[in-house]
């Protein structure tokens, strides 16, 4: 695109932008984010385009300007990290919550579809999960310990074993977004379908609660996370399949660097299921309040981090001095 075509197609919204950083006009604060994520996103185009032109110098201005209301202390701007968790990454998720339903939205879909289909096919759990695994859960069934499975190694090596596996399948969920976002569906398809097949196992044997109250100690992290990793894989493919105004490549560029960010804010949360699963799960015996709180609690993290805090932080004027 020449730049003068360019200028005279967001010129409008510079202005607008502009007047609302200087006390000239007030807007609604989610038009306000979402223009100055369009601001960054047109200096990124401006640099590789117009490199040393006036729109870049302008827009280089005007998005500086804005960044000094948002990261207000001297200490916030130095310490990149906590920077990252506190404001950038949830300013930039917000604008990814399309794709974050759509994840969660398919893997809801196809848990009940292994839950359904296991409900009316008699071999379809077996052909999910393997003979292995549901003999082996049979057998602890008649044991009186129907949980035993989350007995059988230490604490430690199971902690790390089931971190690093998890952190497999969210790299696999991210990574085949680049199949323009098949491959990610498919992740989130086939994680689904065994987790519907799972649950209904344990209500035929007439265990629901006994599963829930245990498996979701750490579940409920570890399934969030995992549809997490999926959005970030669609914004992958995003970038691919809708460039917008910029190249195909550098909204490729752009699609990675944003899915990137979104798998580096797993991590710690895949450590936390990883240690409640070697660590906590395993205790089948602890009382229903127990399991209850640390599930909640689990549940409250994740909803707040991803969604509410994101929403809150994006309700906060860019023009605010206080």
């Amino acid at each position: 695109m020449r730049e003068a075509a360019f200028v005279k197609q967001n010129k409008d919204k510079w202005v607008t932008f502009e007047n609302a950083l200087n006390g000239q006009g007030q807007l609604e604060p989610d038009e306000l984010s979402s223009l100055y994520i369009e601001i960054t996103d047109h200096l990124s185009y401006a640099k590789t385009f117009y490199e040393g032109s006036n729109t870049q110098f302008y827009l280089n201005s005007l998005a500086s300007k804005a960044h000094q209301k948002i990261y207000k202390t001297k200490r916030e701007s130095k310490n990149r990290i906590v920077s990252f968790w506190k404001t950038e990454f949830p300013l930039m998720f917000f604008q990814h919550r399309k794709e974050l339903l759509i994840a969660f939205l398919v893997f809801t879909f196809f848990t009940i579809v292994g839950a359904f289909s296991s409900a009316n096919e008699g071999d379809f759990v077996r052909s999910i999960l393997g003979d292995g695994y549901v003999n082996m859960t049979l057998e602890n069934i008649e044991n009186n310990d129907p949980m035993a499975v989350y007995k059988q190694q230490g604490e430690f090596n199971m902690f790390l074993g089931i971190t690093i596996n998890n952190i497999k399948v969210a790299v696999f969920a991210f990574a085949f977004g680049i199949f323009l976002g098949v491959g990610t569906l498919f992740i989130m398809l086939r994680n689904g379908i065994m987790l519907g097949s799972f649950q209904y196992f344990f209500y035929d044997k007439g265990l629901l609660w006994e599963s829930v109250r245990t498996i979701w100690i750490h579940g409920t992290i570890e399934i969030s996370v995992i549809i997490i990793a999926g959005c970030a894989g669609l914004v992958l493919a995003n970038g691919i399949l809708f460039p917008g105004t910029y190249s195909r490549l550098e909204s490729f560029k752009r699609g990675v660097k944003n899915g990137l960010k979104i798998m580096v804010s797993t991590i710690p949360f895949f450590i936390i299921a990883g240690f409640l699963e070697g660590f906590v799960t395993r205790h089948t015996e602890m009382p229903d309040w127990l399991a209850i709180l640390i599930i909640l609690s689990s549940l409250s993290l994740i909803v707040f981090y991803y969604i509410i805090y994101p929403y809150q932080l994006n309700k906060k004027p860019l023009y605010a001095n206080s």
